[in-house]
């Protein structure tokens, strides 16, 4: 499975997802993407946030209120680079997406901190042809 990834990944896709990487703030693709669509797990396809959840947190990566499906973002406890966080990671590919902080302004109070190369984004208008349609009630 590594090296099929190793081909079907970029190499800050592959090193965020599968490394537990961090791509650079405010220089990747989403921090300051704002169309209307979802987004998804760019080595599952899972559905993971949706625009209508984003928001400029002014960290520079992509930050949500929510999971646009709950089931499939698992926390576990970060205590890398002498901290203690909390990972968010894929259930069904098990990768690295970001962090969720207590600090959002969502109902719950949560950022999810989302690296942009753990992401595909689909557009409102390719949903149904991606097999997303049921989705394009949010909009």
């Amino acid at each position: 499975m590594t090296e099929e990834l190793k081909k079907k990944l970029t190499e800050i896709q592959y090193h965020v997802t599968q490394e537990n990487g961090t791509e650079p703030p405010f220089r990747n693709e989403f921090d300051s993407h704002y169309e209307d669509g979802i987004y998804v797990d760019i080595v599952s396809g899972k559905p993971l946030f949706s625009s209508k959840d984003k928001y400029d947190a002014g960290c520079g990566w992509p930050s949500f209120t929510k999971p646009i499906e709950s089931m499939e973002v698992i926390e576990k406890t970060d205590i890398t680079h002498g901290m203690k966080r909390v990972e968010v990671r894929s259930k069904t590919a098990d990768s690295h997406l970001g962090h969720v902080f207590p600090d959002g302004p969502g109902e719950d109070g949560l950022r999810y901190c989302i690296n942009s190369a753990a992401l595909r984004f689909v557009s409102i208008d390719n949903l149904e042809k991606e097999g997303f349609g049921e989705y394009s009630k949010l909009f």
